[in-house]
């Protein structure tokens, strides 16, 4: 796993083999935080969330861009592991790692985030249903940035709220932005 750029750009971690986790490849991550830097201000020191957090490899990419904190949802023991062992070795005292199921996560969180970012496996049941339990649940205030990385077998665009849909190879995100109505000209 690669940090692409930030505080800690260039960093390298050896995946442990036992992981069951599709992390999001190098290319699209890139690509995907190019879109997200040109709608969020990490000058402003965002708070993220990244569930379904996998390897925390978009974690630890949020942390090194510039965010005050990033939670990390795991529920695989393996993976959660990692996540504090990485965690730990870049000294992030601004990462929380929540060992537990990322539905009902959405579910019981009322702590709103500026962006909330959600991987899930993409043959997980009820898949579909995920981004509309996140634009319906506490997670987001007015102005959060809501991004789900997906196959290309979903359409997202008729959610509240949706932005932009990104394909980079067979990776596919939807983004969407919660309308701020202190905002709107």
């Amino acid at each position: 796993m690669r940090i692409i750029r930030g505080k800690y750009g260039r960093r390298r971690f050896t995946v442990p083999t036992n992981i069951t986790a599709r992390p999001t490849t190098d290319f699209a991550k890139e690509n995907i935080f190019n879109v997200i830097e040109n709608l969020v201000d990490f000058d402003d020191e965002p708070e993220a969330l990244d569930l379904f957090a996998g390897t925390g490899a978009i974690s630890f990419e949020l942390l090194s861009r510039g965010c005050r904190a990033v939670t990390s949802v795991e529920k695989a023991a393996t993976q959660a592991n990692f996540i504090r062992k990485v965690a730990k070795e870049l000294g992030a005292d601004n990462h929380t790692l929540v060992r537990g199921d990322a539905l009902r996560f959405i579910e019981s969180s009322g702590h709103a985030y500026d962006i909330v970012f959600a991987d899930p496996p993409y043959n997980l049941p009820g898949f579909a249903e995920i981004p509309g339990k996140v634009l319906s649940s506490k997670l987001l205030h007015p102005g959060s940035l809501f991004i789900i990385e997906h196959s290309k077998e979903h359409d997202f665009s008729a959610l509240p709220g949706f932005l932009e849909h990104r394909a980079y190879g067979s990776v596919n995100f939807s983004i969407f932005r919660i309308p701020d109505p202190a905002n709107t000209l």
